[in-house]
């Protein structure tokens, strides 16, 4: 998969969990339907636990990278 163009990006390095999926989670529900964000994520519990958690309020992962330390987590935001 591609990397997209992101509309906005979230930087939640350093961020511990589960602050980090409520961050994400309420910053793309602030966006309109169809908008892509993309979330800087540390290594570990973080890229582990955020996706499934936008994924299960019916967003959708389009890309990650490994980025410096940590990770490029891209998703659109759902219809819901």
């Amino acid at each position: 998969m591609s990397p997209q163009k992101a509309a906005e990006t979230l930087d939640l390095s350093g961020v511990p969990c589960p602050q980090n999926a409520a961050r994400a989670l309420l910053r793309i529900e602030g966006m309109a339907p169809g908008s892509v964000l993309a979330v800087i994520l540390d290594d570990g519990e973080p890229i582990r636990n955020v996706p499934p958690v936008l994924e299960a309020e019916g967003h959708k992962e389009l890309f990650r990278a490994r980025e410096n330390k940590g990770w490029r987590l891209v998703m659109r935001r759902g219809d819901r």
